[in-house]
């Protein structure tokens, strides 16, 4: 049996864990000491919210948009859109579809943006290179599958701020919901030299049309040479995830998902099934320790919550089903993928050298200047 944490529900299936004398993990310490002082909520969050949004106006005056978000459908993103409606913003909204999206996510990302008035862009991946490179991470057998689709959502975020001349990009991600995340489940989906290595090693045809961030590009040339900024307004709210999606129902007819990540086949799958069965990771705990951190859940909820199971046995042949009919892989060669030796990203090439240095250098840049460096979150 696994040591759980006696205040959140993490326990030891994050090999970095550490407990105190009182049980207690080192997720929630990093969350009273680090990250509770990243939210704000009331006046202050605010003032603090307007005045960043002053900020945009100012700066994006005389221009299409004056930020970009991204939207895929989540109740997170969904929130955030129709939340800066109520802030005058003028954003340019990127959905990326990387070949999985469900018909509800369609649909409620139709219904948002009809009701905020938005532009909305939908960048198509092309699938004969989005299957070879999810094929690729299968055949690698690292934890986190959901890369491909990740780094492809980022990347077309920042071209597309890029060539619109956008500094800010507004983030649905948050706190309140994902503060915890441990660092030994998987390393950075925006490490392309690691998505490149993976890729080449177990690929079989070139990414032609798939545009990657580089190192360089995501850590110097972007918040530097162009000025980008990301924001995460949901952190200047008192951000309540079930109160988000019933504001959504009510507000634009939002529908809601059966289940966390819902808007994507394949990730409702990876999450529910491929990560549990194959690296003992459920990211339920993740999720529900962080709202137990932020005062939305409490403990024994979530306990009860984690009991019941990730699938149904009929949802799961279902979705098994359709994962082998779109990748082109009869069942056999589905399970052969799921029984194949495990790998840690860092098996392949990757980015953690010289992020190491960045680091090293935001810390001796902020002890010359004698202020906190924080480019992107």
């Amino acid at each position: 049996m696994y040591k759980v944490c006696s205040r959140c529900v993490m326990d030891e299936t994050d090999a970095n864990i550490k407990f105190d004398e009182h049980g207690v993990c080192n997720h929630c310490h990093k969350f009273d000491e680090v990250q509770s002082l990243q939210l704000f909520g009331g006046v202050d969050g605010k003032t603090r919210l307007q005045n960043i949004v002053d900020k945009i106006k100012k700066e994006g005056a005389g221009k299409e948009y004056d930020c970009i978000i991204g939207l895929s459908g989540g109740v997170d993103s969904s929130y955030l859109a129709v939340k800066i409606k109520d802030f005058g913003l003028r954003p340019l909204v990127v959905h990326v579809d990387a070949g999985w999206n469900s018909e509800l996510a369609v649909s409620n990302i139709e219904k948002i943006i009809k009701y905020c008035g938005y532009d909305l862009h939908t960048h198509v991946m092309n699938w004969e290179e989005m299957r070879d490179l999810q094929l690729s991470y299968m055949k690698a057998a690292v934890a986190n599958q959901d890369v491909p689709q990740d780094h492809a959502f980022f990347s077309s975020m920042y071209h597309f701020a890029v060539k619109n001349d956008i500094k800010y990009i507004l983030s649905g991600g948050n706190l309140a919901t994902e503060a915890v995340f441990p660092d030994s489940w998987h390393g950075s989906a925006m490490d392309a030299i690691n998505l490149k290595d993976i890729h080449r090693t177990y690929g079989s045809k070139p990414l032609r049309d798939y545009k990657t961030i580089s190192f360089f590009e995501y850590y110097f040339w972007y918040p530097f040479a162009k000025g980008m900024r990301t924001v995460r307004p949901l952190n200047f709210m008192e951000y309540d995830k079930r109160e988000a999606e019933k504001y959504l129902q009510e507000t634009v007819g939002y529908r809601s998902y059966a289940r966390k990540h819902g808007e994507s086949i394949f990730t409702k799958l990876f999450q529910n099934y491929y990560l549990p069965t194959k690296f003992g990771y459920d990211k339920r705990k993740l999720h529900y320790s962080s709202m137990i951190l932020s005062g939305q859940m409490s403990r024994e909820e979530a306990i009860v919550k984690l009991a019941e199971p990730l699938y149904a046995a009929d949802e799961l042949e279902n979705d098994i089903d359709y994962f082998c009919k779109k990748m082109r892989v009869n069942r056999q060669q589905f399970d052969e993928l799921m029984q194949a030796p495990i790998h840690d990203y860092s098996d392949f090439k990757s980015w953690d050298k010289l992020q190491g240095i960045a680091k090293k250098s935001q810390v001796f840049l902020q002890k010359i200047l004698g202020r906190r460096l924080s480019v992107y979150s």
